[in-house]
């Protein structure tokens, strides 16, 4: 949830799409809120523990307990996908943390080669599935929906060409419920292991690209940092500001350094 913040100072200017580059990007990127501005912020509910609701773009969705509920951030990716800014018809696409199944089902109506959907959460995986089925139906490109921690599980040999990750890297413990932590609070770590899995194993095609959304809430700068050192180029493709708070959110288009990833707003 999120609530004003009367903590700190207004930071700077974000950086827009397409002003710098990799290291002069990074070099210009917001840090970190203070702790007392991410937990005014973020005020984690315990619904999660209830069956919920959700409806988006005509659609509607149940969540049993435990199935994240998409906030504004989750609907950035959700827009962009849909309206093809962050394309998919055609090519192998991955929801990395796929939740209720949003991203699939959108990847499904656009038109994707073939959509695997990755959450370490059995229940949000039956959950996909049962949305894709419902939704797009046996007509739509083939779902592929796995239970794995970040890339483990993932296919042996296999390949996509888009990813898109909202990683939960908030670092601080804003709760000790382990549903809200696996939702919201794992930190860079979560980071780390998705970069190394996916160039270990060569996951990401030549020509690939990963869409990662991240705020200043988490640890922006070392996020974006792990994915130069594991040899990617970054551009920003969206940044938002939101009305009553310090919080700046990128969408960031990562691609194999040399590489131009295309999708920018």
């Amino acid at each position: 949830m999120r609530r004003p913040s009367h903590a700190g100072h207004k930071p700077g200017p974000p950086v827009q799409p397409g002003t710098a580059t990799d290291w002069d990007l990074h070099a210009l990127l917001p840090h970190t809120l203070s702790a007392d501005e991410i937990r005014a912020i973020n005020n984690p509910s315990r619904a999660i523990h209830e069956h919920r609701t959700y409806t988006w773009n005509g659609w509607d969705f149940d969540l049993p307990p435990g199935v994240f509920h998409p906030g504004e951030t989750s609907r950035l990716v959700h827009t962009r996908l849909l309206d093809g800014r962050l394309p998919v018809a055609g090519l192998r696409y991955a929801a990395m943390g796929a939740g209720l199944g949003v991203e699939a089902v959108v990847a499904g109506v656009r038109g994707a080669g073939v959509v695997y959907a990755l959450d370490v959460h059995p229940e949000s995986v039956r959950t996909t599935v049962r949305h894709y089925e419902r939704i797009i139906g046996t007509d739509g490109p083939p779902l592929v929906a796995l239970v794995a921690d970040v890339w483990e599980g993932f296919p042996d040999g296999e390949q996509v060409d888009v990813v898109t990750f909202n990683p939960p890297a908030i670092e601080l413990p804003l709760s000790d419920d382990p549903e809200i932590v696996r939702n919201l609070c794992l930190g860079r770590d979560i980071a780390t292991r998705f970069f190394d899995q996916l160039v270990s194993r060569d996951l990401l095609a030549p020509d690939g690209v990963v869409y990662l959304i991240v705020s200043n809430t988490a640890p922006l700068r070392d996020i974006v940092a792990l994915a130069l050192e594991a040899g990617f180029g970054a551009e920003v493709v969206h940044v938002q500001d939101w009305p009553g708070d310090d919080v700046q959110t990128y969408l960031f288009a990562l691609r194999r350094a040399g590489g131009r990833s295309g999708g920018k707003d």
